[in-house]
């Protein structure tokens, strides 16, 4: 086991690590994990589902593939309208929460129902057959993170290779990171049109980390040309990933990172958040501060107890 992968084994809630150590433990796991195939080819026009960052992941996942995707929200209604739906897919890192519900909904309903986790023996995969879970390794991570999780399906789905992201990461990243990150209570960041999916998942990451204390906006190459650096500010970091940035920002206040060559979701995920777990040491401690209250919150909303450490 590598130096991450122990440092996530023994972490408690006074030694929370950041996401940048996250996601190298991630890559030291898949490099030494075998990790499943999907194969939903068998289905015409399968109802894909997940909540949050998994309805995301499913996307990437489903690329390429006829699908009706949707979430807690919207799945009874698309059940109703879509009369050509064959079967469902439901994406869940803990087959918990919502799963429960729409695994249980779309079994009722008669659906050949697949369960994509990390969690045996979750609350939704008791409601299956083993042929019909499949779960991907995970590590033990601070909960919301959710990196080795859906990192471990995308790559599952792309086949890149965990070792490789990891020595472009150390070689060709992280010398260009700034040691002010701190300096900065705003950051926008450019990413290429056909990682489109990555924007959200990134949003997400901010808004966990940070919350209102520090802004982070998200945008295609394509999307950031429309109106949406009229407002400026001296303080506000332009972070661009393979994206030629001549424009927008401050020249003194742009940082470009380099992708491997051939990258798919795999490696652009991993290498962004890594940027962003290091603007996350560079700040007061937002998350690690709040995470245990917030999981009693979310105990209560849920009506099941969450903790602040997913084992």
């Amino acid at each position: 086991m590598g130096s991450y992968c122990q440092t996530l084994e023994t972490f408690d809630l006074s030694t929370i690590p950041d996401l940048d150590v996250v996601v190298l433990g991630a890559l030291e796991l898949f490099a030494e994990s075998e990790l499943p195939k999907l194969d939903f080819s068998h289905f015409k026009k399968p109802l894909v589902l997940g909540s949050g960052n998994a309805y995301l992941t499913s996307q990437i996942v489903f690329a390429g593939q006829k699908a009706v995707f949707g979430d807690e929200s919207s799945y009874i209604h698309m059940l109703q309208q879509e009369d050509d739906i064959d079967g469902a897919v439901i994406f869940s890192a803990s087959g918990s929460k919502h799963a429960v519900a729409m695994t249980a909904d779309l079994l009722a309903a008669g659906m050949e129902v697949h369960l994509v986790t990390n969690t045996p023996g979750s609350p939704a995969s008791e409601l299956l057959s083993d042929t019909f879970v499949h779960i991907f390794p995970k590590n033990r991570e601070p909960y919301t993170y959710n990196t080795s999780t859906y990192l471990s399906t995308i790559l599952g789905k792309t086949g890149e290779d965990a070792a490789g992201i990891t020595e472009f990461i150390m070689k060709e990243v992280s010398p260009k990171l700034l040691r002010n990150f701190g300096d900065y209570s705003a950051f926008s960041i450019l990413v290429p049109s056909r990682f489109e999916h990555a924007r959200a998942m990134l949003r997400t990451k901010f808004d966990e980390l940070f919350g209102p204390h520090i802004t982070g906006r998200v945008f295609t190459d394509e999307e950031v040309k429309h109106a949406k650096t009229v407002a400026t500010s001296g303080d506000e970091l332009f972070i661009s990933f393979d994206v030629e940035n001549k424009y927008y920002g401050l020249p003194k206040n742009r940082l470009a990172i380099p992708l491997p060559e051939n990258v798919d979701y795999g490696a652009m995920l991993a290498i962004s958040y890594f940027v962003v777990g290091n603007i996350q040491k560079a700040n007061p401690p937002y998350f690690k501060n709040n995470i245990e209250k917030y999981t009693q919150t979310a105990s209560e909303i849920f009506g099941q107890e969450l903790k602040p450490i997913v084992e």
